[in-house]
């Protein structure tokens, strides 16, 4: 159970330093779960110290994985092989980690035993029929609760590989199938409608699984090995995100923020708010296990508004509640169409942010898939994340140049993705308690 906490941003002055935000979210849990079932010892460094992958991690040791912390950010995973997984009558408890449970769903659904996934309250209202739907194709067996959490994933199943296009764009369904497809015969391949990120494609071939893939398609065939590897995480782009919305917007501010992960498929907000006019640099770019990595600075700008295309949906879709917070400030009119699926994600971030925003006197219309959001002034006043992590940083982020002090209310989940998230903003310059 998480102790309810709530938070006042008071506005304050220009930002600086250098920020080094926490390890990759995405790129902790896949590491994790592909050095579990390599074989030989995997190390992990920069492993993100969040509830979310600590919660994958709890996983993998009741399912017999030995998982070492020798200090913090660093874990050691002595892999069991593809089938050396061992089954357990009590539930797997993802916490809020939705990218684990659905993750899990497909590793477990080729494993010889029954397990049931279970997860917090906010988890247990997320939707799983686009996971669990296509794994059936492939033979998988996994009820649910009227497509609800939890999972429970029966085991002995014979997977077979098949070809699927997604619905709708979603790395984390991508994965499961790509992982599934490791259990199953012959060939798995997801066509994708729009390009989403590749962490688990260019992970896999890091641990040496044979696969193809491209922007918008990956294929593979079960039957080989993972083989232990070191993984490096890269500084997650979706934390970095509130600090780049922030010194865009606070005059004056000059932030670095270093190792941060450029992956293509993840950089969305990056490209918009160069669109809307803010001045970031990518310095020392370089490459680390695979993934693109370069040092961000950014330095205030004027930003004004954009009609968002929508071919960068996919690629910011974790960063869309930052993005409404630039646009609030931001001359003119900002529109944003094709994020339908903000309104499944840890609330309706569609409606959260707008009901947030209109409450501090910013001028906000819903669409189904988006919002329209009028540039101008932030006020002072109060907001409810209703326990959604970005939502609560990004009011935080908000409180710097509003025209009085901004509580948020209902802001514990924020250690699921950022511990430490206030000290690192009020070392900036935050005024953050």
């Amino acid at each position: 159970m998480v102790t309810r906490l709530d938070w006042t941003s008071q506005p304050g002055g220009a930002l600086h330093g250098s920020v080094r935000v926490p390890g990759d979210k995405s790129v902790s849990h896949r590491a994790l779960m592909l050095g579990a079932l390599a074989d030989g010892t995997s190390h992990i460094h920069g492993f993100l110290e969040g509830e979310d992958t600590r919660a994958t991690a709890a996983v993998l040791q009741r399912l017999g994985v030995r998982i070492e912390a020798p200090a913090e950010g660093e874990r050691v995973v002595h892999g069991v092989g593809l089938h050396g997984l061992r089954g357990t009558a009590q539930p797997l408890d993802c916490g809020n980690a939705g990218t684990g449970m659905r993750l899990l769903a497909g590793l477990l659904a080729g494993q010889a035993f029954d397990s049931t996934l279970v997860g917090d309250e906010s988890l247990s209202r997320r939707p799983m029929r686009r996971v669990t739907e296509p794994l059936a194709r492939m033979g998988a067996r996994i009820d649910t609760q009227d497509g609800l959490p939890p999972l429970r994933v029966h085991g002995g199943q014979p997977l077979r590989g098949i070809s699927y296009t997604l619905p709708v764009a979603s790395a984390q369904v991508k994965s499961a199938l790509l992982l599934a497809g490791l259990y199953a015969r012959g060939e798995t391949e997801v066509i994708e409608p729009h390009p989403t990120r590749d962490y688990t494609e260019r992970m896999l071939a890091a641990f040496g699984w044979p696969i193809t893939f491209e922007p918008g398609r990956a294929r593979l065939s079960g039957g080989h090995a993972l083989h232990a590897t070191e993984v490096d995480v890269p500084a997650d782009f979706s934390s970095a995100a509130f600090f780049l919305v922030a010194a865009s917007i606070v005059p004056g501010s000059t932030l670095r923020l270093p190792s941060v992960g450029l992956n293509p498929r993840r950089t969305g907000l990056l490209k918009a708010l160069r669109l809307m006019g803010a001045d970031i640099r990518v310095e020392n770019e370089r490459s680390s296990g695979g993934e693109p990595v370069g040092d961000l600075v950014v330095r205030h700008a004027p930003l004004h508004g954009i009609e968002l295309p929508e071919a960068l949906v996919p690629d910011m879709i974790d960063e869309f509640p930052a993005l409404f917070v630039a646009a609030s400030v931001a001359q003119g009119r900002t529109v944003v169409r094709g994020a339908a699926e903000l309104r499944v994600k840890e609330s309706d971030r569609i409606a959260t942010m707008a009901a947030g925003l209109r409450a501090l006197g910013v001028a906000i219309g819903e669409t189904p898939d988006g919002a329209a959001i009028e540039g101008g002034v932030i006020g002072g006043g109060a907001t409810d994340s209703h326990g959604d992590h970005r939502i609560a940083m990004s009011f935080a982020v908000a409180g710097l140049v509003a025209t009085g002090p901004v509580r948020i209310d209902d802001c514990a989940n924020v250690a699921t993705s950022f511990p430490g998230f206030t000290a690192l903003a009020n070392g900036c310059g935050f005024r953050l308690a």
